[in-house]
This record gives C-alpha cells, structure tokens and sequence, in this order.
C-alpha cells in the first residue's frame, strides 16, 4: 500500500513525496482511513511507528477547507512534553506547506505574549501541552468551543506525568460533535477509563501488543557486581568506547544524575550534554537542535525525552539507570531503530535492580536480555580503586599512621637513653621524681610516714 491509496489529497501526497515518505507504516495505513471518514481513532502502537503522521495528515486534509476565528482554534493536539509539541509542529509544517494553514505553539518557557498575539489572529492548528493550555484559558485568551478535531498524543505518558485531571477538563471545555483522535503506545486501566468517557465508537486500531519492543533493536544488559557510582560510570564510559556509538541518548531517573552522568562525561572528554525539565527552555531546544543536526555525539536525559521525539538515526540507547516504571524502558530504547534501522540498547543493572529489571522482562514478554560479559573490566577496576585506596590514605589512616610514626619514634628515642650492660642501675628501673611533699623518690618503698613526720604530731598528748 502507498500513501496513494489512502484518500488523501494531491498537495498533501506532494509534500510527502517530497519529504521522502512513499510508503504507510501499519499505524497509518489503518488509521488515516478511518480518520478521513471523520470517526474516532483509538491507535495503540510501540513508539517509533509513525503516529504523529497518523494524525497530522487526516488533520490537515480536513482543515483545508474554512478559516479559523480569533482565539477560537479549529484544532486541538495535546502532547506530554515541550519537545514533543514542537515535534509536531514541524511535522504540519513539512506536511502542510503547500496548505495556508495557521499554527500556535503553547508550550512553557516561552513569552505569553507571543502566543496571545498568534491566538488573537486567529489559529487552524493549536499544539499545546495541557499547563500552558489551561493557563491561557483561565486569563480569558482562548475558547475551545470551536474545535472541530482534537488530539491527545502519547496519552499514557500524560497519565504518567499527572495530566489526566487536566486532560478530562480540557475534554470538557470542547464541543462533544468534535472528532477525537486518542494514540498511545500503551493502555492501562485509566487510560481505558478516559477512552470509554470521551470517544464516541472509536475505530480501534492497535498494530502490535502493548509495551512490546521493536525486533530490529538488539538489546543488552550489563549486571554490575556492585551499585558503586564511579564503577557505574566507569562501565558506561567503557561501553560507549567498545560499541562505536555513532550518536547515543544515555538515560536517568534522576535529574540529578543527568548532571552528574553529563559532567563525568565531558570530563573525560566525551561530547556530551544533559536535558531534562530544569533546564531553561532555550537550552533544550538547542541542545535537541544540535543532538539532531550531529553537532552532539551524547545527549544525557531524563524521560522527558524518552516520549515520542523523532530523532532520526540514533544508533545506541543507555539506559543508565533501570526505569522505575517498565513500560518507559519500551519508549526509551524505542528512540533508535526508527523507520526500520537497525539499533542498539544497553541497560546497566546493578544488584539493587533486579525488582525492576524483572518488571521490565514482564512488560516486554522477553524470557531474558542478552548479558555482555564485563567481568575482566570489573576486576580491574576494583583492583584499580583498592590501589588508589592505599595510595590515598583517608584522614583516620593518616591520624593513625602519624600515632604510628611517633609512637615509633618514642620507642626509639627512649631506647637510645637505655642503660648499658654494664649499667649497676636496675635494667627495669620505676619512674623518679621528687616527692613535693617530703623529697623522697617515689620508687623507694616507704614505710609508715617515713623519717619526715609532721611535728604537730610529735607533740605530746596529741
């Protein structure tokens, strides 16, 4: 099947050809159909298979005819993260260039004022994440009652980040005639829950099982003996060296430990940078800006990346840390093996993990994950960091070995004044000093109160 066959109009089919796009992947091709007849879709696909485009082109098919009102968007598509909205913002530019359709991105991080000035005109297309969304409506800048088409994208990610309460206000707020397009990589209950409120007999398209993994990626693991930071680090640094990682995304729990892992990193003068929700805005989108363009070898992150960002041709996923939750280690690695290219995952596995590596094995339905033997590499390391041990005594060693040293150098001095063989002292002679109150050496044994008796006691009648 090619994009052809699925209904859509020529200038979209021109703007595909030209972004090199001529065949559907499965999650197109069942549901831009369904979506063209105008009924809800309820997709449900592992990352990495084109869903965006599963919703953009149906989009702008239908918004090509009429014109939108100030502050009134024909459109609404609701994603998780800053990066995945602005992801698909430039996917409706690629595919709607040759339509004059408007667009308003509402992500935080950015000047209010430029996006009440884009929403005052008027927009076709509004891309927002559920904050900045509500914060707009609730200052009087936006009505949602003219959405003819609403979107909500990777909507188990927003159940993740607590956006369901936000998610079925905005529901709500819209007209019940819209259509609904509803695309997640996974569903749990609540999900099921929202799905079965708000979408109207829902063309169920579901392409493969959720939380499964793409077969073109080749997974590993690498069980450290140990949760020691350095060594962990170490082992990371060891495999990026050993895989000949063309571009790789290393991921964290924390965002503390994406700054650390980052800073190891550029310290042994690997082209590293971090990103994750702390950071100023502008800096992530230069840093993905750059990591796309190969200006960055390694990008560090939490799971704010781990979400629906098409970064095309990223050969090798870290996991760094083992996810807490299991179904974020299908969204992770599924950043490489895109568009059918073949890619690499690493999971680092300390013995603390073995809860949550098991979850994962669960999720996935994989029976076990290849092991990469690093045992030589842990020996030596360990062999290096009891040298740097003893060769950098801690503070109490070196209190202990200078009690040593001056213990040593007393004896010596001590043994140095020792009488001679032919000494007529005692070898072992008692201590002498002079008895303040009557002179006498001390080390003579005294009997009764010796020769110096008080005189008051000599009296007579006392």
């Amino acid at each position: 099947m090619r994009f052809e066959d699925l209904g859509l109009e020529p200038k979209i089919l021109q703007a595909l050809q030209e972004a090199g796009y001529d065949i559907p992947t499965p999650i197109q091709a069942e549901a831009i159909p369904e979506a063209l007849k105008g009924r809800d879709v309820l997709g449900i696909a592992q990352t990495g298979t084109g869903k965006t485009a599963s919703f953009t082109l149906p989009m702008i098919d239908r918004l090509s005819k009429g014109r939108a009102k100030a502050r009134m968007p024909r459109s609404l598509v609701l994603a998780p993260t800053r990066e995945l909205a602005a992801q698909v913002s430039e996917s409706f530019e690629t595919y709607g260039k040759y339509h004059k359709l408007t667009m308003a991105l509402l992500i935080g991080g950015v000047s209010f004022g430029d996006q009440d000035a884009k929403l005052a005109r008027g927009v076709d297309v509004l891309i927002a994440t559920p904050g900045r969304l509500l914060d707009h409506f609730e200052r009087g800048k936006l009505l949602l009652t003219g959405v003819q088409v609403m979107v909500v994208d990777e909507a188990d990610r927003m159940l993740d980040m607590g956006f369901i309460p936000d998610i079925e206000r905005i529901f709500k707020l819209t007209p019940f005639t819209r259509q609904t397009l509803f695309f997640s990589a996974t569903m749990p209950p609540e999900i099921q829950r929202i799905t079965d409120q708000f979408l109207s007999a829902p063309a169920r398209i579901e392409v493969s099982r959720p939380a499964t993994t793409a077969e073109n990626i080749s997974q590993h693991i690498v069980r450290l003996p140990s949760g020691n930071d350095s060594l962990k680090r170490a082992t990371l640094r060891k495999l990026i060296l050993d895989t000949k990682v063309k571009n790789g995304i290393i991921f964290c729990n924390r965002k503390k430990n994406v700054d650390v892992v980052a800073t190891s990193l550029q310290k042994h003068k690997f082209d590293a940078r971090p990103i994750h929700g702390d950071l100023p805005q502008a800096y992530r989108t230069e840093t993905l800006q750059k990591f796309r363009d190969g200006e960055i070898e390694l990008l560090v992150a939490s799971d704010v990346a781990a979400r629906g960002l098409d970064i095309p041709d990223v050969s090798h996923i870290f996991n760094y840390d083992v996810p807490v939750h299991a179904d974020d280690y299908v969204h992770r690695i599924g950043r490489t093996g895109r568009a059918g290219r073949s890619g690499h995952a690493y999971m680092l596995v300390t013995p603390a993990d073995d809860k949550a590596m098991a979850a994962v094995l669960k999720t996935t339905g994989l029976d076990n994950i290849e092991a990469v033997d690093m045992g030589d590499f842990f020996d030596q390391e360990q062999a290096n960091a009891r040298a740097r041990g003893r060769g950098r005594p801690t503070r109490s060693n070196e209190s202990k070995s200078s009690r040593s040293s001056d213990s040593k150098s007393t004896r010596s001095t001590t043994e140095s004044k020792a009488p001679r063989s032919d000494d007529t002292r005692p070898s072992n002679p008692k201590p002498v000093r002079d008895d303040k109150r009557g002179g006498r050496d001390r080390g003579e044994k005294t009997v009764g109160l010796g020769d110096h008796v008080p005189a008051f006691l000599q009296r007579n009648g006392v």
